[in-house]
């Protein structure tokens, strides 16, 4: 079951530009969107359609308690960093926040009965575009 109209939708790294445009686009539709963004790379300026929430993925008690303290319906996760360079010098970093507090998010939609998630990658899993725009039959630059 999705999110439908006036539910709320926790959009991870909603203080980024993807995210905060999707916060844009789902309280336009009618949902509220709550951001949950540590800020590392994010801006609070660019927070204007819904409830903000500082902190970080990691923090399961929290991801949890915004969760169930604003009844979300869906999630949209977009707080995944995305600088190949720095990713090839600062790996573990790159790790934890990628993959291990992903898996800490969807630990947390279980437990809070959350079934619904959009998981956002980055068309750098492309490599160099053979065209442009990418979509989704472009082969990856593996």
């Amino acid at each position: 079951m999705g999110a439908r109209l006036a539910d709320a939708v926790l959009v991870t790294g909603g203080a980024g530009y993807i995210g905060s445009h999707a916060c844009k686009a789902l309280a336009a539709a009618g949902c509220l969107p709550v951001t949950l963004d540590n800020l590392v790379y994010g801006h609070r300026r660019a927070v204007r359609w819904g409830p903000f929430v500082e902190g970080d993925l990691a923090d399961e008690a929290l991801v949890r308690r915004v969760l169930r303290e604003h009844r979300i319906a869906a999630v949209m996760h977009f707080a995944g960093y995305a600088y190949v360079g720095e990713s090839m010098h600062q790996p573990g970093k790159y790790f934890r926040n990628n993959f291990a507090n992903t898996v800490a998010l969807l630990e947390a939609m279980r437990a809070e009965d959350v079934g619904s998630i959009v998981f956002s990658s980055t068309c750098a899993t492309y490599g160099v575009p053979q065209a442009v725009p990418i979509d989704e039959d472009h082969p990856s630059g593996r």
